[in-house]
């Protein structure tokens, strides 16, 4: 069952959210279309990119995002420059705003509650921000590629609370990922999976936000 394990009696006084799969909507018919064109079988883009040993150096600060398209590229079975070509086609979508999910962050923020970006980023992150127009939306931006540290390792999550000047116990966590919202909680922190929107209802009563 999905619950925010643990979470005080009293509301939580601070907000942890994540970005992709939460803030950040991606269109899946994005690369299936650079797929089609170039031949690949589905899911060879993202299936590559988020392989493991290409995925952690790109977010732990160790390599640019350019480094790891190309290393993207590179694993791809099409000659070299029809690899680069649709990685780079794939790459110019940079995604888009979950409407619902910006006006929570909003209302947390209109409540007197911070708000920090929590995020397993790459150096693209504040490009990215200022082109969804998000870069204002938050009292702290927290990446993983200027931490040098990843969700779900402790120690990021004991800067994010720093960040927002709040204490572990007392910040919400809301994330996609179980092992992310695993490692939140073992640091003491309520943390929820994020689903969708109606999910809503359920965080507005753990920050005790009227609607």
């Amino acid at each position: 069952m999905k619950t925010v394990r643990s979470l005080q009696r009293q509301p939580a006084r601070a907000l942890l959210i994540d970005l992709d799969g939460v803030l950040r909507r991606w269109d899946p018919e994005v690369p299936a279309t650079v797929e089609r064109t170039y031949g690949l079988e589905p899911g060879a883009l993202l299936g590559t990119a988020m392989a493991w040993e290409l995925l952690r150096p790109a977010v732990s600060g160790e390599i640019t995002d350019a480094e790891w398209m190309h290393l993207v590229a590179s694993r791809l079975p099409l000659p070299e420059a029809d690899a680069q070509a649709a990685v780079t086609e794939w790459q110019r979508h940079r995604g888009t705003v979950d409407p619902e999910a910006l006006a929570f962050v909003r209302e947390v923020r209109a409540a007197g509650l911070p708000v920090g970006l929590a995020t397993n980023a790459t150096d693209l992150l504040r490009g990215d921000l200022d082109r969804l127009a998000l870069t204002g939306e938050f009292d702290a931006i927290v990446s993983s590629w200027e931490l040098k540290i990843h969700k779900p390792a402790p120690e990021y999550f004991d800067q994010a609370c720093a960040a927002l000047g709040v204490e572990s116990p007392w910040v919400l966590f809301v994330d996609d990922d179980d092992r992310a919202v695993r490692g939140a909680r073992a640091r003491k922190m309520p943390a929820y999976r994020w689903s969708g929107a109606h999910d809503l209802p359920y965080l507005r009563k753990a920050l005790a936000i009227a609607t």
